[in-house]
């Protein structure tokens, strides 16, 4: 049928590799005396039963009882700290509520660990917008949890919505007049926390990345919406590094940088059922660009949609990059819509075409899975494999892999750059 080719792949690939060379507020009981003197949008009846819910010892510290006014203007970083402090310090349960409205709020830290060695709740129902301007940002973080355990955030899905309005910074480049970085901050960064879960939040237009997480193990995020427009530069959904057990599920990306990155020394990382595009796809990496890097092993992609993006799902590793290792990567059940480049193993990564004095990656790939994959592509390859001549890929499959070409163009052999021999490969047209 003109313009339309049909690529199948039922492709078990081995490639093995041979080497070529080869002031808070005071505490509560003041705090009570004054807070009837303060705008409260939230209705005794709603925090009772928030209270309720929680426990004979518990109590709801209500943003706007310490002094927050949500008209999407008044500064309230003072106030949502305030109330941080003493949900931290309270001995039982206790609820950190952003009621509904808009709050403008500037760079904020919750830092534990707090009083019973658990984390407060953290309820966010209204909108919450960053400054517009990077000089309001001494660090490169909007809102960030640190050393917490126990951390339960939740919104409610289709109202709760972190804004960064990153509009302006993106327009200002990468770097500035002097040739400095432009220190571009981070949305939501989770750092040190364990044992917690992020639920039903939006995240909109980042400055950088919307989501991070550094350090944290056995977190659970599902219901997020990310958005951002898909020429917005590092927007990246979600980022993952030094963490382990991370588990991303139900949820919404579309960005225009990756829509989940996986940086060094992160290990078993369940991707599932994630809606990604616009985007650069679901990325492992990049990996190898700075020195003593943690391996990466136990990454999971499955049952995931990738629809109109740059990349589907990727693994990329820089040149020249010190010994490190990417192992038990596996993407499966995936569908693709009208995808650039769908399946993509890249170890001479390099934007901009800045790597200067080339050299081999030293990243070695070792039992990276593609199975189940099927959809349609716009580009002339479907699959592109670049591996290193320095170090030697091992057990890198391909199985029922199905993709419908959707350009007159007429497709290209899947490219692979390797040093080995590709056993079982098939291509049907």
């Amino acid at each position: 049928m003109l313009g339309f080719k049909v690529l199948i792949l039922a492709v078990h690939v081995l490639v093995s590799l041979i080497c070529a060379s080869h002031q808070y507020l005071s505490p509560a009981q003041s705090h009570e005396t004054d807070s009837r003197k303060l705008t409260s949008v939230t209705s005794p009846e709603s925090t009772s039963m928030i209270q309720a819910s929680l426990g004979k010892k518990s109590r709801v510290f209500d943003v706007t009882r310490y002094g927050a006014v949500p008209n999407g203007a008044t500064e309230t970083s003072s106030a949502f700290l305030a109330a941080w402090h003493d949900a931290c310090a309270h001995p039982g349960n206790a609820t950190l509520l952003v009621p509904n409205g808009t709050f403008f709020l500037g760079p904020v830290t919750f830092e534990g660990p707090c009083q019973n060695k658990h984390s407060p709740r953290v309820t966010i129902r209204g909108i919450l917008k960053a400054p517009s301007r990077l000089s309001s940002f001494p660090t490169s973080t909007w809102i960030v949890f640190r050393k917490l355990h126990g951390l339960n955030l939740t919104g409610e899905t289709d109202t709760t919505t972190l804004d960064g309005q990153g509009a302006k910074a993106w327009a200002l480049g990468s770097s500035d007049k002097k040739n400095k970085p432009l220190n571009r901050p981070i949305s939501l960064k989770f750092a040190h926390v364990s044992n917690g879960a992020i639920r039903n939040i939006g995240l909109l237009n980042s400055k950088n990345f919307h989501m991070s997480f550094s350090h944290c193990k056995d977190i659970v995020v599902d219901g997020v919406k990310i958005t951002a427009p898909w020429n917005s530069p590092n927007t990246d959904g979600i980022h993952i590094s030094g963490s382990t057990n991370i588990r991303i599920t139900s949820s919404t990306i579309g960005v225009g940088d990756d829509c989940v990155s996986i940086g060094p020394g992160t290990t078993n990382i369940s991707i599932v059922n994630v809606m990604c595009g616009p985007g650069h796809g679901i990325s492992i990496g990049s990996l190898g660009k700075y020195p003593k890097e943690k391996n990466v092993r136990g990454i999971t992609v499955e049952n995931c949609t990738i629809n109109g993006t740059q990349n589907g799902v990727r693994v990329k590793t820089w040149p020249g990059s010190p010994p490190s290792m990417a192992a038990n990567l596996t993407f499966q059940d995936i569908v693709m819509i009208n995808v650039s480049n769908p399946i993509v193993i890249d170890q001479e990564y390099c934007p901009n075409h800045t790597c200067l004095n080339y050299k081999p990656s030293r990243v070695k790939l070792r039992n990276i899975h593609f199975r189940n994959i099927k959809g349609t592509y716009r580009t002339k390859s479907a699959v592109t494999l670049v591996c290193s001549s320095r170090v030697a890929c091992e057990n890198i499959e391909i199985v029922n892999v199905k993709l419908n070409h959707t350009t007159e163009e007429n497709p290209l052999t899947p490219s692979f750059k390797v040093k080995g021999t590709l056993k079982g490969l098939q291509i049907l047209a």
